[in-house]
């Protein structure tokens, strides 16, 4: 019973998890909570400490801890076997498995009480509901169908985003999310569709099938969507219980044996680069051979069923690890360094305003004066941030952009090389059968959009890495600029209060930083909700998403509508002017790669020159963001600093203040932080301890 054991122990660590983020959420509301009441009891003794922008990101943090999911996205080729796959994971035969992949209808699996399907329509229409059955019946369509519909460049359902999938699932339950893509290899088109959601998962598990290892298709989407993008993938080699039954003699066990081990090795070879974190393979920990339907038939009678020998026990356990012990922990640890941040604000703010209780209204007047030059200093400090990431976003808009330009300009000179395999088999007199013309067409030109698509994601990825170098030069120096920013602070407390006011603190040194300091440089992201996004971009924000909206309008959209109507005739009318007589394959298709050639040169420069300018309106928008949150972020905190003097003049101004109930409830403020700040850390170092 190791194997349910697994199954159990994998369903016990979710709920642990979901119970400690559950737990951290409620410590964060409470924090926030505590900070409001304190600065609204502050309107009637001292003033307000101005600690909004704490309560705003501690708040949002909470909600999306408690709302928070592990998303999986499942990606695969048609036939094979997702849905099994998937059935099986879930122990229940949910997923309707002859849904045809052509029908690129998205399908988000998550909890709900009740068995229900919501489709989710991208045309302002309201949600539709419906029951299991309908939905297999109105979202399925058959593969001539689908062929049809590609043939014609259609899509199946243009008006539906994608469907939603609720059911009562105790794996669902527990914090787990999956999210079902479109088969792969189908259309450019909806491979975009499916990149568009790669950012946002925890990991991918790529399905692919024992009897078919590694084909083109995988291997094309693998380098151009996945390949150097910092991706967490889990390799599914499904229906490996059908390496036997294709033997002569599924009995001979060293037949079996040379046939297993030629197929790892033709799998470790095309996925052993994809296996490797910081010089580390991790293969064994990646790639799993699985039998689905073996797995599915045994749960449907059994849900507590062995399924040893089906490989689903090796795969949930290192899952389970990935999960519970890896993202876990780093959304966690991201979390308690927010609750410290708020802590920190709140005890830096209580000591500051505690020795200026005794200060009549004009001695506090002109301290406040006398640190205006800091203040200015602060402001300083915030513009020069601000320059460096403007004068990095030109340098880098222009410089990608001219990348871009010289990139496109350059493909036909590696074209007829670059081509060859993509070539479609070529059939002469099937395109002088006007019959079959059309097919031979739509062979090409599919051809053409692959060429495309693959050479636009090889460049992206060069832009990608350019970028992430470039945030990292500014996560760098927005620590630089962070500690320069912390001495004036310090500067200005101490002439206020005539005191060095330090705050024991437990953190660590990068944790000195101030908030907005933290933010640049990647320390905090959970406020703004994408944790997947935040592994990836290498500073505080998900960028590549604001580029992903851009570069899908460049790749397969920009280039193909601009080249591939306008030069399928002409490279007709080259092979038609061969003449029947001297049809031969080799020369026809040195013709078909000479005249694409032309025809692809002659609109080159147009394309580059169009294109270009959205590849740098993408890059100037995504330094463009990270520049204004680090400004509105940098003037909270300046703003806060003098509403929080500014407040304490009024109430000076206005009333008596009785220092002794004052300062009792300062303390209680302070206290009370501290307390929901040590509960925090205790419920994450009782499970780093658990995981240890």
């Amino acid at each position: 019973m190791i194997e349910q054991v697994t199954t159990d122990r994998f369903i016990q660590d979710l709920e642990r998890v979901a119970q400690v983020r559950s737990e951290i959420s409620m410590c964060l509301s409470k924090l926030a909570e505590t900070i409001n009441k304190a600065e609204l009891a502050g309107d009637s003794s001292s003033g307000k400490l101005s600690l909004e922008r704490d309560v705003e990101d501690i708040t949002v943090a909470s909600k999306n801890l408690r709302q928070g999911v592990f998303r999986l996205l499942v990606l695969g080729d048609m036939k094979r076997g997702k849905s099994t796959f998937l059935n099986a994971l879930i122990g229940e035969n949910l997923l309707p498995s002859d849904v045809n992949p052509c029908t690129a209808v998205l399908t988000v699996l998550r909890y709900g009480p009740e068995k229900k399907v919501t489709i989710h329509f991208n045309d302002g229409k309201s949600p539709q509901q419906l029951d299991f059955q309908n939905f297999k019946y109105k979202y399925t369509i058959d593969p001539t169908e689908a062929k049809k519909l590609e043939q014609e460049k259609k899509q199946a359902f243009p008006d539906v985003d994608y469907a939603v999938v609720e059911y009562p699932l105790t794996l669902l339950e527990k914090g787990i999310e999956i999210v079902d893509s479109p088969g792969l290899n189908d259309t450019e088109a909806r491979n975009e569709l499916s990149l568009g959601y790669v950012n946002n998962c925890h990991a991918i598990l790529f399905v692919m099938r024992a009897s078919q290892p590694c084909t083109l298709g995988e291997r094309r989407y693998l380098e151009n969507y996945i390949k150097g993008r910092g991706l967490t993938v889990f390799f599914l080699v499904n229906a490996w219980d059908q390496v036997r039954e294709s033997l002569i003699d599924p009995d001979d066990v060293e037949e079996l044996k040379g046939s297993e081990k030629r197929l790892r090795q033709v799998f470790n070879a095309n996925l052993a680069e994809y296996c490797t974190i910081e010089g580390q393979n991790i293969y064994d920990e990646r790639v799993f051979e699985l039998s689905s339907i073996q797995a599915l038939r045994r749960r449907l009678k059994n849900p507590q069923a062995n399924l040893e020998g089906t490989g689903f026990p090796k795969f949930m356990d290192s899952l389970n690890t990935f999960l519970t012990r890896e993202r876990a922990i780093a959304e966690l640890r991201q979390v308690r360094t927010l609750a410290r941040l708020a802590c920190n604000h709140t005890r830096e703010a209580v000591a500051r305003r505690i020795p200026l209780l005794d200060q009549d209204v004009n001695e506090l007047k002109k301290r406040i004066d006398s640190v205006e030059p800091e203040f200015n200093k602060l402001t300083g400090i915030r513009d020069e941030f601000q320059k460096e990431i403007i004068n990095t976003r030109d340098t880098q808009a222009r410089t990608i952009s001219e990348s871009f330009r010289s990139y496109v300009l350059n493909l036909g000179n590696t074209f007829e090389t670059d081509f060859l395999r993509y070539q479609p088999e070529l059939n002469l007199f099937d395109f002088l059968s006007s019959g079959k013309r059309e097919a031979f067409n739509t062979a090409l030109q599919k051809a053409f959009e692959q060429y495309i698509t693959d050479k636009s994601a090889a460049w992206t990825l060069t832009a990608e890495k350019d970028i992430n170098a470039a945030f990292r030069e500014l996560s760098r120096s927005a620590a630089q600029y962070g500690a320069s920013y912390n001495q004036v602070t310090d500067q200005i407390t101490e002439k206020l209060t005539g005191q060095n006011v330090k705050v024991n603190t437990t953190t660590t040194e990068d944790d000195n930083s101030p908030g907005w300091a933290k933010w640049a440089m990647g320390l905090l992201s959970l406020s703004n909700g994408n944790l997947a996004g935040f592994a990836l971009a290498g500073a505080g924000f998900d960028w590549k998403n604001i580029l992903l909206n851009y570069f899908t309008v460049i790749g397969v959209g920009g280039i193909i509508t601009a080249v591939t109507g306008i030069f399928l005739g002409p490279i007709g009318f080259a092979l038609l002017g061969l003449g029947v007589g001297f049809l031969q394959a080799d020369q026809a298709r040195k013709e078909l790669v000479k005249t694409a050639k032309k025809e692809l040169v002659k609109h080159l420069p147009q394309v580059a020159h169009e294109q270009s300018q959205v590849v740098y309106n993408a890059v100037k928008e995504c330094f463009d963001s990270y520049e204004r949150e680090v400004g509105k972020r940098i003037n909270d905190d300046i703003g806060s600093r003098t509403s929080e003097l500014d407040n304490l003049v009024k109430q000076k101004e206005t009333r008596e203040i009785n220092r002794e109930s004052e300062f009792k409830r300062l303390k209680d403020l302070q206290e009370n932080v501290i307390a929901q700040l040590q509960k925090i850390e205790a419920a994450y170092s009782n499970l780093l301890v658990f995981y240890s």
